[in-house]
């Protein structure tokens, strides 16, 4: 989970770090029960290219790193939360993880050869939007391919406790029409918007993911 930079930077890092062991408990499993993610996932492999290095962006526990890594790739995991990465480090030891934010990844110019952000860009502040895309923009090679996905919405919604955790992080709700805007700014090209409702164990928001490009 990649977070916004200063004093909000830091309450997301504390409160991933508080509920990270939950987190693996009660997400670990997710994709299993995701057959439209998941089909995402496997055409962004599938365009990436044999060979392909892959960044998870905001990877939590490491559970889409390794679902990734299943199928060919090399993959690295990047968060913001010390706890998740060492979670991430001891279960998926084909997994490369780094500490890191959005604004400041921890990568080359043009190292990946594709990368997801999975409900990462929502702990971002409407400021921040612009530059972590270009941030993202900056690590992919030409060409490569990039998925987001997002809660729809134009709320901002704090939470306090987290399954028993004191915590102190929001979750930006965003608009596709301003996200696909802010990737087109950052020199993406969108290929695919799938919009769905929630799985019935999911929180009751719709969902959706973008399929982005970045323009050579």
């Amino acid at each position: 989970m990649t977070g916004s930079d200063g004093a909000g930077h830091e309450r997301v890092r504390r409160s991933y770090d508080a509920v990270a062991e939950e987190y693996l408990a009660r997400i670990g499993g997710e994709l299993d029960g995701k057959p439209l993610d998941r089909a995402l996932l496997a055409a962004l492999c599938e365009e990436a290219g044999a060979g392909a290095v892959l960044a998870d962006l905001g990877c939590g526990p490491g559970h889409v790193a390794a679902w990734l890594a299943e199928r060919g790739p090399a993959v690295v995991g990047v968060d913001l939360s010390p706890a998740m990465v060492a979670i991430g480090r001891e279960r998926c030891p084909g997994v490369e993880f780094r500490e890191g934010d959005l604004l400041r990844l921890p990568a080359r110019d043009g190292e990946f050869d594709g990368a997801v952000a999975l409900y990462s860009l929502i702990h971002l502040s409407p400021d921040e939007l612009g530059p972590a895309l270009a941030e993202i923009h900056r690590v992919l090679r030409p060409g490569g391919p990039l998925l987001v996905s997002f809660h729809v919405g134009s709320e901002v919604r704090n939470l306090t406790e987290w399954w028993g955790h004191d915590v102190d992080v929001d979750f930006h709700h965003l608009q596709p029409a301003a996200v696909a805007a802010a990737l087109r700014e950052a020199g993406f090209r969108i290929e695919a918007d799938l919009r769905r409702a929630p799985y019935p164990h999911e929180a009751p928001t719709r969902r959706c993911s973008l399929l982005a490009r970045r323009e050579d």
